[in-house]
């Protein structure tokens, strides 16, 4: 193997990995998550040779990856069920933003749709890594995701998909006046002015943190990333959901997850070309018949004992659905891209996975009537 293939598969590794352990450490899981898919290409364009023509379709799908692993940590993690139906409104919105972008290519959706839930999600972490979340009301739920939405997405997003710039050109242009290949050493220290206002702004923001948690109330707990570690528990027990039917509003929920992510992937990764409603159809047929089997088996006292099991079983099952249809495309020759083909089952494996292992937490939580903790 060559160096550029071991980086490469490291980064990759390290993309589809990290997310996973959103979970139990969401915080910096998640900022891990972002500032990997902010420097692969960075990475892979300093340190390899490698033709990255196709890999923008990969990477835009990665993000999609993560933001989904994000959002059914929800159902695991967060009691206060107004928070998570909030974040749940957040990521559907922003989902079916980006799958209305990809099928148009209007640029302005993107500031139409923000990606508001994924710094609420960080915002509410942040929270949790002290204070009990369920100190925040409905207004300052409402509050927090006025304030992302307005003053920090609204700009980011015109930023990115209106103006088209980048912080690279425009750090190196327009603020330290030189050339776009510059070395970032050669820029700064022709600008050590620059330096001075990074000390500044650096002493400013610790200043504000003092300020800010001098106002806050007393810490609930000792500080900590690890949501198992706090003294109020985070989650519930699963077994305390009632059991459903094959057919509810969580199947239809979980169709139209993987039918909107599926969309979005077929719009972004190179080689694939199906429409709309031939993904929903045959994502749905697929989630469909994932649930059939686990409903079988469940009616025969069979029972999932680990989340790694129940994966590699509904990827076997999912493979040979997938071989069948393959056969039949071939048969009407239309085109296969196997690569994507395998990159969406697998995935797509894994999203409804992590969704059936945690939807009784969510079903249990929702349900109950007595809230699971109660406000301060």
């Amino acid at each position: 193997m060559s160096s550029d293939e071991a980086i490469f598969l490291i980064v990759v590794a390290a993309r589809l990995g990290i997310p996973l352990l959103i979970f139990r450490f969401p915080l910096p899981a998640i900022l891990a998550a972002l500032v990997l898919d902010a420097a692969d290409q960075t990475i892979f364009q300093n340190h390899t040779h490698l033709d990255l023509t196709n890999y923008q379709g990969y990477d835009k799908a990665l993000d999609i990856y993560y933001l989904s692993i994000a959002y059914l940590s929800t159902f695991r993690n967060w009691t206060d069920p107004f928070a998570a139906r909030t974040a749940q409104a957040l990521w559907y919105y922003r989902l079916v933003g980006v799958v209305i972008f990809e099928l148009t290519h209007v640029r302005a959706l993107l500031i139409i749709f923000p990606n508001t839930f994924e710094y609420f999600f960080i915002a509410y972490e942040v929270v949790r890594l002290a204070w009990n979340p369920a100190r925040l009301t409905h207004r300052r739920v409402i509050g927090l995701v006025a304030f992302i939405w307005i003053f920090i997405k609204l700009p980011q997003e015109w930023w990115l998909h209106i103006a088209k710039l980048d912080f690279t050109d425009f750090m190196k242009e327009d603020v330290f006046g030189v050339t776009v290949d510059t070395s970032w050493g050669d820029a700064i220290g022709e600008n050590l002015w620059f330096v001075g206002l990074l000390a500044g702004l650096a002493i400013a923001v610790v200043l504000i943190v003092r300020a800010a948690l001098r106002a806050a109330p007393s810490p609930d707990w000792s500080a900590s990333v690890d949501v198992n570690a706090h003294p109020v528990s985070t989650r519930i027990d699963a077994t305390a959901a009632t059991s459903a039917g094959l057919f509810d509003w969580d199947l239809l929920e979980k169709v139209v997850l993987t039918s909107l992510i599926t969309i979005i992937f077929a719009q972004v990764v190179p080689g694939t070309d199906g429409t709309p409603l031939q993904v929903t159809f045959a994502v749905g047929f697929l989630v469909v018949a994932n649930a059939a089997v686990s409903q079988w088996l469940s009616s025969r006292g069979h029972s999932w004992t680990s989340t790694i099991g129940q994966f590699v079983a509904m990827v076997v099952v999912n493979l040979a659905i997938t071989v069948v249809y393959i056969e039949l495309l071939r048969r009407s020759d239309q085109p296969v891209n196997r690569a994507a083909t395998l990159f969406f089952v697998l995935l797509l494996t894994l999203i409804i996975t992590l969704f059936d292992r945690y939807r009784p937490i969510r079903v249990a939580r929702f349900d109950s009537r007595e809230p699971n903790i109660q406000p301060a």
